[in-house]
């Protein structure tokens, strides 16, 4: 019976990374399902969910002899390999403002008291490093409806971060 196992690869970041495990994972006679894979500060991770007939520790020595001569770290898990279950946004959400601690925190706390199910999070840093400007770009599924996020905007804003809030038109099929 195939396993599957949610692989994490993080490091600093250099051209031919995802092309190496990949390959290693192929020759492997392993099969891919979901993938995401980002730059963070010169540094590089993805999550691959990976389909194998073999048990964790062989998939172990298949992926570190490439993963230790790109001076990675390696994560594994067993999971479920639930695909095909995709929930899809329905609302876009961007917070900025002056760089400060806490921002992710507060925000997310306050819009998952809301009913925001965040789907996906990225930010950054952007301004100056005399003026940070911090940017935050959710998208989510608004399980008690757009008002009750709009009110929750409210309540960041007051902290001095300007919002923006946009639906996202879900067509399937």
């Amino acid at each position: 019976m195939d396993k599957w196992f949610m692989a994490v690869v993080v490091g600093p970041d250099r051209p031919g990374i995802v092309a190496k495990v990949t390959s290693a994972l192929f020759d492997g006679d392993c099969n891919l399902g979901e993938a995401s894979m980002t730059r963070l500060g010169g540094n590089f991770t993805m999550m691959l969910m990976v389909q194998s007939k073999e048990r964790e520790k062989a998939l172990r020595d298949l992926l570190m002899p490439v993963i230790e001569s790109l001076g990675l770290h390696l994560h594994l898990d067993s999971i479920k390999g639930e695909l095909h279950h995709h929930i899809e946004p329905d609302v876009r959400i961007t917070l900025f403002g002056r760089d400060r601690s806490g921002i992710v925190a507060h925000a997310t706390a306050t819009l998952a008291e809301a009913g925001l199910h965040i789907l996906s999070l990225e930010s950054d840093v952007a301004g100056s490093k005399e003026k940070p400007i911090y940017v935050l770009h959710i998208e989510g599924e608004a399980q008690e409806g757009i008002p009750s996020l709009a009110s929750a905007l409210e309540i960041i804003a007051s902290e001095g971060i300007e919002t923006r809030l946009s639906p996202i038109d879900v067509v399937i099929g």
